[in-house]
């Protein structure tokens, strides 16, 4: 059961990149606004939802300031990151800028990813330390609910990559791969549960940096795009929603 555990959300990652062996290829602007437009919606609802509010909840008084701290890094990192990625494609063309725009995305995700597997180790770890069913089955309806919530996230990287002219299996695998941290952190903090349950508020507030200063930098502005069109909006409500049901009802 324990296994199980640890491999479920990676299982509600791969389900959801595995979204590009059903769509085509080439997908129209107004398709494509309302995908980006709902990535970012899933995002913003889950950097609150699932990464600062329980950050803030976890964290040792004064409980701003941790929290504070790890956003204001994850912002900073992707600010280093996108520095260092426009420093190797000057000069870059249309489709470099896509990938560098999907890579920004890969690792927003990924990152968001780290903290979710952590928290998954350590509810696992509880619950084998208390050895009571409902521990462990409050343990796996953590997972499963992480895992719906993945489902989105996985289809918002492999979909792009696909977009932008990836193969089906590579668009699949990164989606998937983006995924695979889970499983790792689960493993570790299984292990270290009481040093990891002590930097999860950092960990949790730096991924919710991570994630909206993609969607603030890149997902939101290629959504709204020129024109009048109205389909990114209409994706990032949908997409917001669908992530905040998610997160509240399996919370």
């Amino acid at each position: 059961m324990i296994v199980t555990g640890i491999l479920i959300p990676f299982a509600g990652t791969a389900l959801g990149a595995a979204a590009v062996f059903f769509i085509s290829r080439k997908v129209s602007g107004r398709s494509e606004k309302l995908l980006l437009g709902f990535a970012a919606g899933v995002m913003v609802a889950a950097s609150i939802w699932s990464l600062l509010m329980p950050a803030l909840e976890s964290a040792a008084e004064p409980r701003w300031l941790l929290p504070t701290v790890g956003f204001l890094l994850g912002i900073g990192f992707l600010l280093a990151s996108e520095y260092a990625i426009e420093r190797l494609r000057r000069g870059s063309s249309r489709q470099e800028s896509a990938l560098s725009k999907n890579t920004m995305l890969i690792l927003a995700v990924t990152l968001h990813n780290i903290p979710e597997g952590l928290a998954v180790g350590v509810a696992l770890a509880a619950a084998c330390r208390s050895g009571t069913r409902q521990a462990l089955a409050a343990a796996l309806v953590l997972a499963l609910g992480i895992a719906i919530q993945n489902i989105p996230e996985g289809a918002i990287i492999a979909m792009p990559l696909r977009g932008a002219g990836m193969s089906k299996g590579k668009a699949f695998c990164c989606g998937a791969l983006s995924g695979a941290v889970e499983p790792v952190g689960a493993v570790l903090s299984f292990w270290m549960t009481a040093a990891v349950a002590k930097a999860l508020p950092l960990l949790l507030s730096f991924a919710a940096g991570a994630m909206l200063y993609v969607c603030v930098n890149e997902l939101i502005p290629e959504a709204k795009g020129e024109g009048s069109t109205r389909s990114g909006v209409i994706g990032f409500v949908a997409g917001f929603l669908v992530m905040m049901i998610l997160d509240v009802a399996l919370g």
